[in-house]
């Protein structure tokens, strides 16, 4: 980093963290006590204070990852300043560490974008700074760097585990990735995403060599989606099942594989992936929930993904494979049909803004959500017309977890979707200096108002006298 952009960096920051600070100042003013699931985080986090480590509230579904660091920053910092009594472990102390970890996942944002960039020079040091602020203020993530919640540290972690990954150094990335699992089971996922780099980097630079080969050779062959779709399950198939491969892989990858054999062990010691209460956290494929992150990644991605040019290009290729395109729809109809599933959270919790999506939108009429098989295409084609830089194996890795992550999920929850979106949102192209601006300033908008309702748009229900507020 050079001296400017690292002046530049720290300023952005800095100011970013004081901003935050402010902002903490006025939620903890207004919303003193725990809120929502707060109520179930705070006084775990408070037993683990007081050295309980074998109390266990069994509504919580999480493992201790988020108590077990709180613990570890808290009673250090009461030492060293002499903190003593209530301040120890308060709601408010305990918020407070969300808020390091979104200082903590500004700065690994920032290198991650300069890691999976590097060799684009024409990327300025300002667009890089500018992306690592815009993504801190991701709405869905940086709403919750006030509440006590999981998920700050468990991007942090992830994060941490994948720049790791990406600079080659794979046991200190499944050591943070275990960490980033503590706090969030669902975060194995992407601890096979950062192996499974490693295996999409081996297999691209085996099929390259196959195809240096094959145009040496003068080797003619068909063209068209579906014959290279053949050719590369062929070559996946032929690398995979070769056992000198295999050994050069898993010598690669042993660290994540450990780590995925104590997560298979905990699964089948504990009896299934969720700890505590699993009424309410049942799996099932629910295939409509990849639907609903690609039409969530449009709508806070707008500035790259919808744009005039990209509609007129989707237009076009709409004319061009009308077969590819109408067998697609008939399989989406199919799979909104046979597993759409309603959480009854989802009909239930007014104070989530995914209620009134559901109530406002999907239930106007039952042909709703078939009609918006339409607006689903489209977001599936911007997507992954975003990752045509990326290898043809490094995106059906992606996809592949993108689908375990976010398909079991019986419960439309945007808060799973941060984790998939930020990767996503890392490795698309540098866009320009004017669409970056413009994605800032709408997440400054979406956050001042989601901010101005959680804190001044409050109301009662009727059988309880608590104040309630509407969140993501």
């Amino acid at each position: 980093m050079e001296r400017a952009e690292a002046y530049g960096f720290w300023a952005a920051m800095s100011g970013a963290f004081l901003l935050s600070c402010l902002l903490f100042a006025g939620v903890s003013r207004s919303q003193r006590g725990p809120y929502m699931d707060e109520a179930f985080h705070v006084p775990q986090a408070q037993a683990y204070c007081r050295g309980r480590f074998l109390q266990w509230d069994p509504m919580i579904t999480t493992l201790p990852g988020l108590y077990l660091a709180s613990v570890g920053v808290v009673k250090p910092a009461a030492w060293l300043f002499g903190w003593t009594g209530s301040v120890v472990c308060s709601t408010g102390m305990l918020r407070f560490i969300n808020l390091l970890f979104s200082a903590g996942n500004f700065y690994l944002l920032y290198l991650l974008l300069f890691k999976i960039h590097q060799k684009n020079k024409a990327v300025s040091s300002f667009q890089r700074i500018l992306s690592a602020l815009t993504l801190t203020m991701f709405p869905t993530l940086y709403f919750f760097t006030f509440l006590y919640y999981t998920d700050p540290g468990a991007v942090f972690f992830t994060l941490f585990a994948y720049l790791m990954c990406l600079y080659g150094n794979h046991k200190t990335s499944a050591l943070l990735g275990f960490c980033g699992f503590m706090f969030r089971q669902t975060n194995i996922v992407w601890t096979v995403f950062c192996a499974g780099n490693i295996v999409a980097e081996k297999l691209n630079e085996a099929w390259k060599t196959k195809l240096q080969k094959k145009k040496d050779e003068k080797i003619s062959s068909r063209k068209g989606p579906f014959s290279d779709f053949i050719r590369i399950l062929r070559f996946l198939i032929e690398y995979l099942i070769s056992p000198k491969n295999l050994v050069t892989l898993s010598a690669l990858t042993w660290p994540y594989i450990i780590l995925v054999a104590v997560f298979f062990g905990f699964v089948f010691i504990n009896g299934g992936i969720v700890v505590g209460d699993r009424s309410s956290h049942e799996a099932c494929l629910h295939f409509p929930q990849l639907f609903y992150f690609l039409s969530f990644t449009v709508f806070f991605s707008f500035p790259h993904l919808l744009t005039p040019t990209k509609i007129r290009k989707f237009l076009l290729s709409l004319r061009k494979h009308p077969v590819q395109y109408s067998l697609i729809t008939v399989i989406s109809l199919f799979l909104i049909w046979k597993f759409t599933y309603v959480h009854k959270y989802l009909l239930a919790d007014n104070r989530h803004y995914t209620f009134y999506v559901w109530r406002k939108v999907f239930q106007r009429h039952e042909l709703v959500k078939y009609v918006l098989v339409l607006v689903y295409l489209f977001a599936g084609w911007s997507f992954a017309d975003m990752l045509k830089s990326k290898s043809i194996f490094w995106i059906l890795l992606y996809f592949v977890c993108l689908l375990a992550a976010t398909v079991p999920q019986k419960l439309l929850e945007f808060r799973y979707f941060i984790l998939p979106f930020l990767i996503y949102r890392l490795n698309i192209p540098f866009p320009s200096l004017y669409r970056q601006l413009l994605e800032l300033a709408f997440y400054i908008v979406v956050n001042a108002v989601t901010f101005y309702l959680f804190l001044n748009r409050t109301f009662q229900w009727p059988n309880s006298d608590e104040i309630q507020r509407f969140m993501w």
